[in-house]
């Protein structure tokens, strides 16, 4: 069988032979006593990169969410998001459960930001009757969206709404790299119009673990304290730090390649290219677990969304060979 063509998400990606070299001559120190020096420098890179004062190297997009929502909401208050946001989909309750902080959801056009929508369910922290919407969580691009990147001027319209309501906007930018490229907005601009910001490396970045959050300086003190609690506290972390910053010079500027590659591939699929905004493709009305093991079995991995759905998500392991295998073997599959 040939090479396996994985699909299934932008995830699976392994570091590149030039990544492993710049983490294994990476220098290196005791994190916890804030003596990592290329922690300390990724932090300070990504903090100028998203318009922010400081930043914290975190080990997962969760952790970053998670302590990132905590910072801008107290116990017993409410975040507000979509109905498929990362956050309350796929995080398993954390707000709840670690932070005793509620979560409620709107519902929205596979979750495209709608500002209005958003603010109109907003609860005000002066009636003791109601539970305080604290802040709102905005996910760029949106992953069940299916990578669609969200309106700047929406964003723009909820962060200046929110000024003057007291209201905090956190930012689950998991694929924000993917989202900046994309649109062509600068990642500062981004940044800018969020109190905490959680931004990942081992999606389309390609590193093997980490997340880093940016926010004020006062609120990433606290949310180095947070990271401890979780146990989230790190030692000699640069080697991974540093496969961070090698993805920021050499992966952040290809990451346009993969959206070509996610148009072509639904192309070939079938799919209008059109509704492909960045690097995941979406074929509907399939029988999803049979064309899944179908596929598998012919080295092509690909993503089940539902009974009727599948996703294919492209990235650096995959090249346009790759792309065009997978779209034979698949594109088989559903035609039958």
């Amino acid at each position: 069988m040939a090479d396996l063509v994985d699909l299934r998400s932008d995830t699976v990606t392994r570091p590149t032979p030039g990544m492993r070299r710049a983490m294994a001559d990476a220098e290196v120190g005791d994190d916890v006593y804030g003596e990592d020096p290329t922690v300390t420098a990724l932090e300070e890179r990504v903090a100028a990169l998203f318009g922010h004062e400081a930043a914290l190297f975190v080990p997962s997009g969760t952790m970053g969410n998670q302590i990132g929502m905590r910072l801008v909401c107290e116990p017993g208050q409410e975040v507000l998001c979509d109905a498929d946001a990362h956050v309350v989909t796929y995080e398993m309750g954390a707000a709840a459960a670690v932070f005793g902080i509620s979560t409620r959801t709107v519902v929205s056009d596979r979750g495209l930001l709608d500002a209005r929508a958003l603010i109109a369910q907003v609860r005000p922290r002066d009636d003791w009757h109601l539970t305080a919407t604290a802040a709102i969580a905005v996910e760029n691009t949106h992953n069940r969206g299916f990578g669609r990147v969200q309106p700047l001027g929406e964003l723009q319209a909820l962060w200046e709404w929110s000024r003057g309501a007291g209201v905090a906007v956190h930012l689950d930018g998991a694929r924000i790299w993917n989202a900046s490229v994309a649109s062509g907005v600068d990642l500062a601009t981004y940044g800018r119009l969020a109190d905490t910001a959680s931004v990942c490396f081992s999606k389309g970045l390609g590193t093997p673990v980490g997340s880093v959050l940016v926010s004020s300086a006062e609120r990433i003190a606290t949310a180095r304290l947070w990271r401890k609690r979780l146990g989230g506290g790190m030692r000699q972390v640069g080697v991974l730090a540093a496969a961070c910053t090698y993805a920021l010079e050499h992966h952040l500027p290809r990451l346009g390649e993969d959206h070509e590659h996610a148009r072509l591939l639904a192309e070939l699929l079938g799919v209008d290219p059109a509704t492909v905004e960045t690097n995941m493709v979406v074929v509907d009305d399939v029988a999803a677990p049979m064309v899944a093991e179908a596929a598998k079995a012919e080295g092509v991995l690909v993503g089940q969304v539902s009974a009727r759905r599948i996703r294919l998500v492209t990235h650096l392991d995959v090249d346009r060979a790759g792309i065009e295998r997978a779209a034979k073997v698949v594109g088989g599959l559903v035609g039958r």
